[in-house]
C-alpha cells in the first residue's frame, strides 16, 4: 500500500473520532437528562429506555473504537 493510501486509512479514522466524540456527547446529554429525572421516573418505562439508549450509544462506540483500531493498524502495518 502507498504513502496515499495510508493517509486515506487515517483520514478515515481521524473522522471515527469525530463519530465517537458525537455518540458521547449524546450519551453525556441522556445520562444527564436521566440523573435530572425524579427517582419514580428514572425506574419507570421511560427510565429504561433511556438507560437502553445509553447502553447502546456505549456498544456503539466501542465498536467504533475497536474499527478505528484495526484501520490504524492496517496503516501501520502494510
Amino acid at each position: 500500500m502507498n504513502r496515499e493510501r495510508r493517509d486515506e486509512l487515517r483520514d478515515a479514522a481521524y473522522l471515527l473520532d469525530d463519530a465517537i466524540d458525537a455518540l458521547e456527547t449524546v450519551k453525556s446529554d441522556e445520562q444527564d437528562a436521566f440523573d435530572s429525572m425524579p427517582e419514580g421516573f428514572q425506574n419507570s418505562a421511560r427510565g429504561d429506555r433511556m438507560m437502553a439508549a445509553i447502553d447502546a450509544i456505549d456498544i456503539l462506540i466501542d465498536k467504533i473504537d475497536s474499527i478505528k483500531s484495526d484501520i490504524e493498524q492496517t496503516a501501520s502495518t502494510i
